[in-house]
């Protein structure tokens, strides 16, 4: 299986209506989602150092996930203040990341080394290293980045000729919307993905120009939090490592079954559609992005 990234931002979602936290953050949730699908995972970001860090790290590290590259801050960790409507989780509040706000990654030499050994690195609009971008590309394979649903047409721009797959979130949008900022978002030079969430309506997924739309698995959710980052963090392991298998040969092989790159790469991104579907709705009966929730004190 292959090696992952997770770089960025990490925080405690907190159910204000049950004084429970849960450990989460975009980036962070792609790493515990990419170990719980068998790959060799890491997270790289900034904790604090307040009960909330130290949950999220200490469940994070109980999970086998590989933390050696994180920095370490005094001040208040991120957090999210979260409430849950029929299981759809709705965002209240945010302390804008805390520290991760604060004290920004800069990434040095030796990171670099560290990550050019991943065969994925992601991370999100939240993770405030745009900045960091241009080396990130420099020493990376594969960038994945998460816009979720707040990013301005600027911010694309910005980013996207840095990445090769772009994820956004788009329940609230028609899909006529949805593919001309996917489209957009190509020619502003995201190189091979984007993925686009639409909630109880799946997903829109376009791979090198062609595009490829996933029906929902729907359950009786319990909690939504995390669907969509598992739904991404699903294709792109599965899709990434059965990637390198593709092979285009000659047409002497023949033409009995699959010989060539792009028939592969068209089967194996509507299996990893499916798989990601699956993965997503069993997401949907977990408390929190992965549970391990934790009491705190609401004042």
């Amino acid at each position: 299986m292959i090696k992952v990234l997770g770089i960025g931002d990490n925080v405690v979602d907190m159910y204000m209506h049950i004084s429970t936290m849960y450990p989460g953050g975009n980036a962070l949730n792609f790493s515990v989602y990419a170990s719980m699908l068998g790959a060799e995972a890491a997270y790289m970001g900034v904790f604090g150092d307040d009960d909330a860090a130290k949950h999220v790290y200490h469940t994070a590290d109980s999970l086998g996930i590989n933390l050696s590259h994180s920095r370490f801050y005094k001040g208040e960790n991120g957090y999210a203040q979260v409430k849950l409507v029929e299981g759809d989780r709705i965002f209240i509040g945010s302390n804008k990341g805390g520290v991760s706000n604060k004290y920004l990654m800069e990434l040095t030499e030796l990171d670099e080394d560290y990550i050019s050994q991943f065969d994925v690195v992601h991370t999100s609009i939240f993770s405030y290293l745009e900045s960091q971008l241009p080396t990130l590309r420099r020493c990376a394979g594969f960038i994945s980045m998460d816009f979720s649903d707040s990013a301005s047409e600027e911010y694309y721009k910005q980013c996207a000729p840095y990445i090769d797959c772009a994820s956004i979130s788009c329940s609230e949008m028609v899909d006529e919307d949805i593919v001309a900022l996917m489209n957009r978002i190509v020619a502003y030079g995201c190189k091979h993905i984007v993925i686009a969430t639409r909630g109880s309506r799946g997903a829109l997924v376009l791979v090198d120009g062609k595009m490829y739309e996933q029906s929902p698995c729907l359950v009786d959710a319990k909690d939504t939090m995390g669907a969509g980052d598992s739904f991404i963090t699903s294709f792109l392991t599965n899709y990434i490592d059965e990637m390198k298998n593709a092979v285009d040969y000659s047409e002497i092989s023949g033409t009995k079954g699959i010989t060539k790159k792009q028939e592969f790469q068209d089967i194996i991104t509507k299996v990893s559609l499916y798989k990601a579907g699956i993965f997503s709705s069993k997401t949907c009966g977990i408390d929190g992005a992965f549970g391990y929730g934790k009491v705190f004190e609401n004042n």
